[in-house]
């Protein structure tokens, strides 16, 4: 059934005063910011109607009402006005992305700290991992006679490191030798292929010098695994526990689990797809149920995709979010472009 302009009218007052109170909104203040135009005895009909029509619900300690998933819905599709960033919020965005970019999963985590900031609820970022993934260089770092830190950059720029302990001595020129050997031999190379590439040098290589090599390798190979796979970032998770519905610890406790120990799960967005609001049920996840999600797109390059979202309750602020969100997701754009240029503010925009 398709709502008249008036419950249209109606639904957007009731959500827009629910998202900023959050507390059940009733038919005087609907009439007030209504100006009046339309008698309390006609708007407690709509809001039945609404109500009625699964728009609406009415919490039974509360003559007010609040939106259902299906009321943000309309909302989001249709009603809710577009926003920008302020000069402020964008200020701090260019700020914190501004500068020269170092690892990428240290720029990425920071990225969702800034969001979660930003918007107040906890954030998340992925970054897509890459199909074909090698190494670029080798360092192996003495620590004492039996153990080593073994330092892997891929050709991504993201650098891994790990102490690597060993039966045998490890002795600063043995670990410069093989340092030597792993940057002559194993840059460059996939994987699948690094397994070859040990066995062809079994008879080269002192025992010693071939075990030293092999536990560097299976290190590398760990990281380059790794480094295929989505990166998750999560960040601000207490952020939760100050909005009124996430007060009850027994209702938050699902979504804290999600952000802090299931992580992999979040949602991820369809290849091509822009942005993507997510509202309660729409999520698959159970622990999302009661919860809605913004989530955004950004280009790492080298045809690669990253994710950022935000996590929060259904009442959230679906206008502000989905600009300050598709703001930092266009700058992280631009940075990883390496073009030196941060989007315009929407009224900019031409």
């Amino acid at each position: 059934m398709e709502l008249t302009a008036r419950k249209k009218q109606i639904l957007k007052v009731v959500t827009e005063r629910y998202i900023d109170s959050a507390e059940p909104v009733g038919s005087k203040f609907i009439a007030q910011a209504m100006g009046g135009a339309v008698s309390p005895a006609t708007i407690r009909n709509e809001l039945a109607d609404l109500v009625e029509l699964g728009y609406l619900e009415q919490p039974h300690t509360s003559a007010g009402r609040v939106p259902s998933p299906k009321g943000y819905r309309l909302y989001v599709n249709e009603l809710m006005e577009s926003r920008s960033v302020s000069d402020q919020e964008a200020a701090q965005i260019n700020a914190a992305l501004g500068g020269k970019m170092r690892e990428l999963d240290s720029v990425i985590a920071q990225a969702g700290q800034m969001v979660s900031s930003i918007v107040s609820y906890p954030a998340y970022a992925v970054a897509a991992g890459k199909a074909s993934v090698t190494v670029r260089r080798y360092d192996l770092l003495p620590v004492d006679g039996e153990s080593f830190i073994a330092v892997v950059m891929t050709d991504d720029s993201r650098v891994k490191s790990q102490l690597l302990r060993t039966q045998l001595p490890v002795e600063a020129e043995r670990l410069s030798a093989l340092s030597n050997l792993l940057n002559a031999h194993f840059t460059g190379v996939r994987a699948e292929e690094m397994g070859e590439k040990l066995m062809g040098l079994t008879s080269q290589l002192p025992p010693e010098l071939f075990m030293l090599l092999s536990a560097a390798i299976e290190y590398t190979t760990a990281v380059i695994d790794q480094s295929a796979r989505n990166q998750v970032f999560t960040t601000g998770q207490t952020q939760l526990l100050r909005q009124p519905e996430f007060q009850d610890p027994g209702r938050a406790d699902g979504l804290m689990s999600l952000l802090t120990d299931r992580k992999a799960d979040l949602p991820v967005l369809d290849p091509d797809t822009p942005m993507q609001i997510l509202i309660g049920p729409e999520n698959v996840n159970e622990a999302l149920k009661d919860a809605s999600v913004v989530v955004a797109s950004y280009d790492i390059g080298e045809n690669m995709r990253g994710l950022i979202g935000v996590v929060g309750p259904t009442r959230m602020d679906y206008a502000a979010v989905a600009a300050r969100l598709s703001y930092f997701a266009e700058s992280l754009t631009k940075m990883f472009g390496n073009t030196n240029q941060l989007p315009p503010k929407e009224e900019d925009r031409s």
